[in-house]
């Protein structure tokens, strides 16, 4: 559905963050990239919606193509309106609006009957947001805006969501409720696209992963043999092979022990 194809991210005609990433997101998976901060992973998916040209950034080769189509460098409305959606790290909900509010921005594309429906398909997909729909946005938990955020995407009907970092900042029992709720999506049959750094969640629900370093590429496949691969075990899970966590004493140097950097 969605193929990156040695995709380069130049930001400022000075900074090159992405440096030529090749991906594919098939029809009705998930897909993680997973990383440090500043592995160019939230860079890829603003180059995906074209957001990134609000930061001075741009494609400076290579191609994205979605469906079918060429959507590099693609106006961002035309991107939403192909169907993708790109759910922004930080919750940026409308602070001073209601749940419900926030929602009908989200489905700003379309009016009447067929909003009524998408709206109320969110509530049925998400209850919390049904008994918070008369609440301020900007008084909600930070989990509460994660599902805010997640639900106005859904409001434009899309047929890919982008994420990133659902998880930052939640508490345990709210990741969980948040990749229950993308679980679902994925269940029937959204595609999804998640940067995460909590490597563990991002790779029980994703089909497949792509661990990107310094704008790289640097391993990927599916997310099982991702989950046993030694060196995401210890870098990204803190464990050993035996399963048990590391402590940070007994963890070798990130750079060194790196074997796919040699």
């Amino acid at each position: 559905m969605l193929e990156l194809n040695n995709v380069e991210v130049l930001y400022s005609d000075v900074i090159l963050a992405v440096k030529g990433i090749s991906a594919k997101v098939p029809q009705g998976q998930c897909v993680t990239l997973l990383g440090a901060n500043g592995a160019g992973k939230s860079t890829t998916l603003k180059a995906i919606s074209n957001l990134i040209k609000t930061e001075d950034g741009r494609v400076t080769a290579g191609n994205i193509g979605f469906a079918g189509a060429d959507i590099t460098g693609a106006d961002p409305t035309d991107v939403v309106r192909r169907g993708i959606v790109h759910v922004m790290e930080g919750r940026k909900v409308l602070r001073h609006m209601t749940v419900e509010q926030n929602l009908v921005v989200g489905g700003h594309m379309t009016d009447g009957p067929e909003a009524r429906r998408r709206l109320e398909d969110v509530y049925g997909r998400i209850k919390r947001l049904a008994a918070l729909r008369n609440r301020t946005a900007g008084y909600l938990s930070g989990g509460e805006q994660q599902l805010l955020v997640i639900g106005r995407a859904l409001m434009a009907d899309p047929r890919l969501v982008m994420i990133d970092e659902p998880s930052l900042g939640l508490a345990p029992l709210m990741v969980e409720e948040v990749y229950g709720l993308l679980a679902q999506l994925k269940a029937s049959g959204l595609t999804l696209l998640i940067v995460e750094q909590n490597t563990r969640v991002a790779l029980e629900l994703a089909d497949y992963g792509y661990v990107m370093e310094s704008g790289r590429v640097v391993l990927e496949g599916p997310s099982h043999d991702l989950k046993s691969n030694e060196d995401v075990r210890e870098f990204y899970l803190g464990l050993n092979m035996e399963g048990e966590r590391k402590s940070y004493r007994d963890m070798k140097h990130y750079r060194r022990r790196k074997r796919w950097l040699g």
